[in-house]
């Protein structure tokens, strides 16, 4: 009788893991989320240190009684600067949105800012990405719905444009503003 290598069959065994993770992965309840450990808890710090001559962050910014927006976002982003016009357009009606740009350079950040328009109230500036951390993001763009207590409602990982946004995140955020 011919004896069978360990190696004839470690190929047809890891192949079959990879399909079984991904066979589970594709019947979760929500594939596209990333689950995040921020929502219904208080609103971490952010840093006070502020992107050139834009206003920086007040105290009390989170707890006006009003819904804000926290965008985290990069210069160097193309995600980004896709979303950049539903920012500006946000802004526009009057939401607040705080945001806070990360791991990038301060002069690529405010010429990016100047040129293509500012649509926050207040521009945290975070070379070293800590406060990104502290928040639970995993890569720009991400943007979080905080109410008027503070209190973080919703996180939306990736860009404010197409069809996502118009199913998750403008529902999340009409439904933060009627409550």
């Amino acid at each position: 009788m011919a004896k069978i290598s360990p190696l004839m069959i470690a190929p047809p065994l890891i192949f079959a893991a990879f399909a079984a993770l991904a066979y589970v992965g594709m019947y979760r309840d929500d594939p596209q989320g990333l689950p995040s450990t921020r929502v219904g808890l208080p609103a971490p710090a952010i840093t006070e240190k502020r992107l050139a001559d834009y206003p920086g962050l007040e105290p009390g910014m989170l707890h006006t009684g009003q819904v804000t927006l926290i965008n985290f976002w990069a210069s160097w982003c193309p995600p980004c600067r896709a979303e950049h016009p539903k920012l500006l357009e946000m802004a526009g009606q009057g939401i607040p949105i705080i945001g806070v740009n990360f791991k990038d350079q301060a002069g690529t950040a405010e010429s990016y800012l100047d040129d293509d328009g500012n649509p926050f109230s207040a521009v945290a500036f975070d070379p070293q990405g800590r406060t990104a951390i502290e928040w639970g993001v995993t890569a720009p763009p991400e943007t979080f719905i905080v109410d008027g207590d503070g209190v973080v409602l919703f996180r939306f990982a990736g860009p404010l444009v197409g069809s996502d946004y118009e199913q998750r995140f403008l529902p999340a955020l009409t439904a933060a503003q009627a409550d």
